[in-house]
């Protein structure tokens, strides 16, 4: 029997910097388009995606605020979220098929590498924006995911945080877990098979809603 696949998502799962990109989205909106909540709407999208639907007839703008994100990540801090390392580190030793699956570009990435170099040999492969054509609520990435790890949508547990992200795991047909980093417990339950704020305890938290024993 394979074992059964984790799939994460990045920002708000792994890394507590959903507020980080709060700060810069919303201070956009505002800057560039003159509302207020403009993070709310695109968290978990591909930074394309939220370009396109922000700025969809001027490429110049798109072009200014890309660079502007790019200069906002390469200042952000990337402090785990509690019990996330941990837990990916058991996963690695224990030989459980492991993907970080974000909405962020090869760009992005370069940054998280410089503060955290251990991340790419913390799980088996990172996927992002690059790899795949259709932006979350979409579940075209999580379904790669299960692909490159070999495994199928009954022993696929997926991580993630915005509804974007929620809808597209839900959609993927794996077990979804939701974490309340970035939205209330409340808001959150009805995408998720389990609610959890961290991964503190996690290995009880999974053996108690889906008789997963690690």
């Amino acid at each position: 029997m394979c074992k059964p696949a984790f799939l994460f998502d990045l920002d708000g799962v792994i890394f507590d910097t959903e507020g980080q990109y709060t700060v810069f989205w919303d201070g956009i909106g505002r800057d560039y388009l003159g509302i207020d909540g403009l993070a709310a709407r695109l968290k978990g999208e591909t930074i394309a995606s939220s370009l396109e639907r922000c700025f969809p007839d001027d490429a110049g703008k798109r072009d200014e605020v890309r660079q502007k994100l790019y200069d906002f990540e390469a200042d952000m801090v990337f402090s785990y979220i509690p019990g996330a390392r941990e837990f990916l580190e058991t996963l690695k030793k224990e030989g459980y098929p492991t993907a970080i699956v974000t909405s962020s570009n090869r760009v992005k990435m370069a940054q998280v590498y410089k503060t955290r170099p251990e991340i790419p040999g913390m799980v088996d492969r990172v996927l992002t924006a690059d790899d795949f054509s259709r932006s979350k609520p979409d579940p075209e990435c999580y379904l790669l995911g299960m692909e490159v790890c070999g495994s199928s949508q009954a022993d696929t547990y997926i991580f993630e945080d915005s509804f974007n992200g929620l809808e597209s795991a839900r959609a993927s047909g794996g077990h979804v877990i939701a974490l309340a980093t970035t939205n209330s417990r409340e808001s959150v339950a009805g995408y998720a098979d389990l609610v959890i704020d961290d991964f503190t305890d996690i290995g009880k938290k999974l053996r108690s809603s889906f008789g997963l024993v690690l």
